[in-house]
Protein backbone atom coordinates (compact mmCIF):
# COMPACT_ATOMS: atom_id res chain seq x y z
CA UNK A 1 0.00 0.00 0.00
CA UNK A 2 1.09 3.38 -1.25
CA UNK A 3 0.20 6.15 1.01
CA UNK A 4 -0.69 10.01 0.52
CA UNK A 5 -0.34 13.21 2.39
CA UNK A 6 -3.61 15.88 1.59
CA UNK A 7 -2.04 18.85 2.40
CA UNK A 8 -5.43 20.36 2.71
CA UNK A 9 -5.96 18.85 6.33
CA UNK A 10 -2.45 16.88 7.29
CA UNK A 11 0.29 19.15 8.40
CA UNK A 12 -1.53 22.77 8.24
CA UNK A 13 1.09 23.93 10.24
CA UNK A 14 3.88 24.41 7.83
CA UNK A 15 3.09 26.41 4.50
CA UNK A 16 2.63 24.37 1.54
CA UNK A 17 6.54 24.00 0.54
CA UNK A 18 7.41 22.74 4.11
CA UNK A 19 4.45 20.91 4.49
CA UNK A 20 5.36 18.20 1.58
CA UNK A 21 9.04 18.40 3.27
CA UNK A 22 7.11 17.16 6.43
CA UNK A 23 5.05 15.05 4.46
CA UNK A 24 8.48 12.93 3.19
CA UNK A 25 9.81 13.18 6.29
CA UNK A 26 7.08 11.76 7.96
CA UNK A 27 7.15 8.74 5.44
CA UNK A 28 4.31 9.77 2.75
CA UNK A 29 5.08 8.54 -0.32
CA UNK A 30 3.41 11.63 -2.29
CA UNK A 31 0.76 14.39 -1.81
CA UNK A 32 -2.26 15.97 -2.39
CA UNK A 33 -3.74 19.69 -2.11
CA UNK A 34 -6.94 21.43 -1.92
CA UNK A 35 -6.29 24.76 -3.17
CA UNK A 36 -2.53 25.94 -3.61
CA UNK A 37 -3.37 29.19 -5.31
CA UNK A 38 -2.09 31.89 -2.71
CA UNK A 39 1.19 29.82 -2.93
CA UNK A 40 4.57 30.39 -5.67
CA UNK A 41 4.15 27.40 -7.70
CA UNK A 42 7.94 27.62 -8.04
CA UNK A 43 8.70 27.11 -4.01
CA UNK A 44 6.09 24.14 -4.71
CA UNK A 45 7.72 22.64 -7.67
CA UNK A 46 11.18 23.21 -5.78
CA UNK A 47 9.97 21.40 -2.76
CA UNK A 48 8.49 18.66 -4.77
CA UNK A 49 11.76 18.07 -6.78
CA UNK A 50 13.81 18.11 -3.44
CA UNK A 51 11.48 15.77 -2.04
CA UNK A 52 10.78 13.38 -4.87
CA UNK A 53 7.49 13.45 -4.09
CA UNK A 54 4.98 13.30 -6.24
CA UNK A 55 1.71 15.82 -5.79
CA UNK A 56 -1.07 13.64 -7.14
CA UNK A 57 -3.85 16.36 -7.67
CA UNK A 58 -5.40 19.72 -6.34
CA UNK A 59 -8.41 21.37 -6.58
CA UNK A 60 -10.33 23.50 -8.74
CA UNK A 61 -11.13 27.09 -6.79
CA UNK A 62 -14.44 26.89 -5.12
CA UNK A 63 -15.69 30.46 -5.98
CA UNK A 64 -17.12 32.87 -3.64
CA UNK A 65 -16.62 31.06 -0.26
CA UNK A 66 -18.79 34.29 1.62
CA UNK A 67 -21.58 33.31 -0.71
CA UNK A 68 -21.57 29.18 0.25
CA UNK A 69 -20.00 27.96 -2.92
CA UNK A 70 -18.15 25.02 -3.33
CA UNK A 71 -17.28 25.09 -6.82
CA UNK A 72 -18.89 26.29 -10.28
CA UNK A 73 -18.89 22.92 -13.10
CA UNK A 74 -21.96 22.18 -12.33
CA UNK A 75 -23.63 25.71 -11.44
CA UNK A 76 -26.08 26.48 -14.73
CA UNK A 77 -25.80 30.30 -15.69
CA UNK A 78 -21.44 30.84 -14.37
CA UNK A 79 -20.00 28.59 -17.46
CA UNK A 80 -17.82 31.95 -17.61
CA UNK A 81 -16.45 31.91 -14.03
CA UNK A 82 -16.48 28.13 -13.92
CA UNK A 83 -14.23 28.23 -16.96
CA UNK A 84 -11.74 30.45 -15.36
CA UNK A 85 -11.20 28.32 -12.70
CA UNK A 86 -10.70 25.62 -14.53
CA UNK A 87 -8.41 27.40 -16.64
CA UNK A 88 -6.50 28.16 -12.93
CA UNK A 89 -5.98 25.14 -12.05
CA UNK A 90 -4.92 23.68 -15.51
CA UNK A 91 -2.17 26.10 -15.72
CA UNK A 92 -1.31 25.89 -11.36
CA UNK A 93 -1.20 21.97 -12.39
CA UNK A 94 0.83 22.25 -15.07
CA UNK A 95 3.21 24.51 -13.65
CA UNK A 96 3.96 22.16 -10.24
CA UNK A 97 3.83 18.89 -12.17
CA UNK A 98 0.45 17.62 -10.37
CA UNK A 99 -1.30 14.55 -11.95
CA UNK A 100 -4.55 15.36 -11.66
CA UNK A 101 -7.00 17.99 -10.98
CA UNK A 102 -10.23 18.05 -9.40
CA UNK A 103 -13.23 19.75 -11.25
CA UNK A 104 -15.62 20.82 -8.23
CA UNK A 105 -19.04 20.71 -9.58
CA UNK A 106 -20.69 23.18 -6.90
CA UNK A 107 -24.36 22.83 -5.35
CA UNK A 108 -27.01 22.75 -8.18
CA UNK A 109 -29.76 20.30 -9.26
CA UNK A 110 -31.44 19.32 -12.21
CA UNK A 111 -30.57 18.35 -16.11
CA UNK A 112 -29.42 21.12 -16.47
CA UNK A 113 -27.12 21.22 -14.21
CA UNK A 114 -26.04 18.03 -15.43
CA UNK A 115 -25.56 19.27 -19.30
CA UNK A 116 -23.44 22.18 -17.80
CA UNK A 117 -20.91 19.60 -15.88
CA UNK A 118 -20.82 17.58 -18.63
CA UNK A 119 -20.07 20.72 -20.67
CA UNK A 120 -17.74 22.11 -18.48
CA UNK A 121 -15.54 18.60 -18.15
CA UNK A 122 -15.00 18.41 -22.00
CA UNK A 123 -13.55 21.90 -21.78
CA UNK A 124 -11.10 20.67 -19.01
CA UNK A 125 -10.52 17.89 -21.59
CA UNK A 126 -9.84 20.17 -24.26
CA UNK A 127 -8.25 22.63 -22.21
CA UNK A 128 -5.45 19.94 -20.80
CA UNK A 129 -4.76 19.24 -24.16
CA UNK A 130 -1.57 16.73 -24.76
CA UNK A 131 -0.50 17.55 -21.05
CA UNK A 132 -0.68 14.24 -18.72
CA UNK A 133 -2.87 15.61 -16.02
CA UNK A 134 -5.77 13.90 -15.49
CA UNK A 135 -9.59 14.89 -14.51
CA UNK A 136 -11.32 13.75 -11.63
CA UNK A 137 -15.03 14.38 -9.95
CA UNK A 138 -15.71 13.04 -6.46
CA UNK A 139 -19.26 12.66 -4.59
CA UNK A 140 -19.70 14.68 -1.77
CA UNK A 141 -21.55 13.52 1.22
CA UNK A 142 -25.20 15.44 1.56
CA UNK A 143 -24.32 16.20 5.49
CA UNK A 144 -21.06 17.85 4.95
CA UNK A 145 -21.45 19.68 1.35
CA UNK A 146 -25.82 19.85 1.51
CA UNK A 147 -26.93 20.42 -1.91
CA UNK A 148 -23.75 19.14 -3.73
CA UNK A 149 -24.63 18.29 -7.50
CA UNK A 150 -22.53 15.00 -7.43
CA UNK A 151 -23.59 12.88 -4.05
CA UNK A 152 -23.30 8.87 -5.29
CA UNK A 153 -20.88 6.75 -6.64
CA UNK A 154 -23.05 5.34 -9.40
CA UNK A 155 -24.13 8.78 -10.34
CA UNK A 156 -20.09 9.86 -10.90
CA UNK A 157 -19.69 6.56 -12.78
CA UNK A 158 -22.93 7.18 -15.00
CA UNK A 159 -21.09 10.37 -15.78
CA UNK A 160 -17.43 9.06 -16.97
CA UNK A 161 -19.02 6.53 -18.86
CA UNK A 162 -21.21 8.80 -20.89
CA UNK A 163 -18.62 11.54 -21.31
CA UNK A 164 -15.85 8.48 -22.49
CA UNK A 165 -13.45 11.02 -21.83
CA UNK A 166 -10.22 8.69 -20.97
CA UNK A 167 -8.55 11.20 -18.53
CA UNK A 168 -11.34 11.25 -16.65
CA UNK A 169 -12.03 9.40 -13.36
CA UNK A 170 -13.58 9.11 -10.48
CA UNK A 171 -12.58 10.11 -6.76
CA UNK A 172 -13.37 7.06 -4.78
CA UNK A 173 -13.34 8.70 -1.50
CA UNK A 174 -14.12 6.22 0.92
CA UNK A 175 -15.47 8.64 3.75
CA UNK A 176 -17.76 10.40 1.63
CA UNK A 177 -19.10 7.20 0.11
CA UNK A 178 -19.72 5.36 3.01
CA UNK A 179 -22.08 7.71 4.30
CA UNK A 180 -23.34 7.91 1.20
CA UNK A 181 -24.62 3.82 0.97
CA UNK A 182 -21.85 2.18 2.51
CA UNK A 183 -20.57 -1.25 0.74
CA UNK A 184 -17.22 0.24 -0.10
CA UNK A 185 -15.92 -2.68 -1.52
CA UNK A 186 -18.25 -3.98 -3.59
CA UNK A 187 -18.84 -0.87 -5.16
CA UNK A 188 -15.05 -0.29 -5.76
CA UNK A 189 -14.90 -3.52 -7.46
CA UNK A 190 -18.13 -2.76 -9.44
CA UNK A 191 -16.66 0.48 -10.49
CA UNK A 192 -13.06 -0.09 -10.26
CA UNK A 193 -12.76 0.88 -14.51
CA UNK A 194 -13.67 4.21 -13.24
CA UNK A 195 -11.84 4.95 -10.19
CA UNK A 196 -8.48 7.34 -10.62
CA UNK A 197 -7.70 7.78 -7.33
CA UNK A 198 -9.22 6.55 -3.36
CA UNK A 199 -9.00 8.93 -0.44
CA UNK A 200 -10.13 7.49 3.26
CA UNK A 201 -10.76 8.81 6.61
CA UNK A 202 -12.45 7.66 9.83
CA UNK A 203 -16.59 7.93 9.62
CA UNK A 204 -18.20 9.90 11.60
CA UNK A 205 -15.75 12.48 12.98
CA UNK A 206 -13.46 12.22 9.50
CA UNK A 207 -10.17 11.68 11.62
CA UNK A 208 -7.72 9.62 11.85
CA UNK A 209 -8.36 6.23 10.09
CA UNK A 210 -7.35 3.58 12.64
CA UNK A 211 -10.82 5.20 14.36
CA UNK A 212 -14.68 5.03 13.48
CA UNK A 213 -16.62 2.55 11.70
CA UNK A 214 -14.53 1.50 8.68
CA UNK A 215 -12.28 -1.23 9.09
CA UNK A 216 -9.72 0.67 7.22
CA UNK A 217 -6.93 -2.04 8.19
CA UNK A 218 -9.10 -4.43 6.37
CA UNK A 219 -10.65 -2.29 3.97
CA UNK A 220 -7.14 -0.54 1.96
CA UNK A 221 -5.55 -4.28 1.59
CA UNK A 222 -8.81 -5.51 0.25
CA UNK A 223 -9.00 -2.56 -2.46
CA UNK A 224 -5.00 -3.04 -3.39
CA UNK A 225 -6.08 -6.86 -3.93
CA UNK A 226 -9.07 -6.02 -6.11
CA UNK A 227 -6.77 -4.15 -8.37
CA UNK A 228 -6.16 -0.62 -7.33
CA UNK A 229 -3.04 -0.36 -8.10
CA UNK A 230 -2.87 3.49 -7.08
CA UNK A 231 -1.83 5.42 -4.12
CA UNK A 232 -4.18 5.99 -1.11
CA UNK A 233 -4.75 9.39 0.26
CA UNK A 234 -5.19 10.16 3.62
CA UNK A 235 -7.50 12.98 3.77
CA UNK A 236 -8.88 13.45 7.04
CA UNK A 237 -8.66 15.99 10.21
CA UNK A 238 -6.17 15.10 13.03
CA UNK A 239 -7.77 15.40 16.28
CA UNK A 240 -4.00 16.50 18.14
CA UNK A 241 -1.89 17.35 15.44
CA UNK A 242 -0.72 15.44 12.03
CA UNK A 243 2.43 13.88 13.77
CA UNK A 244 0.68 12.89 16.93
CA UNK A 245 -1.69 10.68 14.61
CA UNK A 246 0.63 8.57 12.66
CA UNK A 247 0.28 5.38 14.46
CA UNK A 248 -2.46 3.98 11.78
CA UNK A 249 0.74 4.04 9.12
CA UNK A 250 2.73 1.35 11.50
CA UNK A 251 -0.42 -0.46 12.22
CA UNK A 252 -1.73 -0.32 8.39
CA UNK A 253 1.37 -1.53 6.61
CA UNK A 254 1.93 -4.47 8.98
CA UNK A 255 -1.84 -5.62 8.33
CA UNK A 256 -2.23 -8.85 6.52
CA UNK A 257 -5.61 -8.68 7.10
CA UNK A 258 -8.20 -9.42 3.94
CA UNK A 259 -12.05 -9.83 3.12
CA UNK A 260 -12.63 -13.27 2.72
Amino acid sequence: MKFSANLGFLFREFALPDAIRAAAKAGFGAVECHWPYDVDPAAVRAALAETGMPMLGLNTDVGDRDKGEFGLAAVPGRQRDARQLIDQAVEYAAAIGAANVHVMAGRAEGAIARRTFAENLRYANQRIGDRSIGILIEPLNHRDAAGYFLRTLEDAVALVDLLGIPRLKVMFDCYHLQIEGGDLLRRYQASAQEVGHVQFASVPERSEPDTGEVAYERLLPALVDAGYGGWLGAEYKPKDGTLAGLGWMKLFASSNSRFD
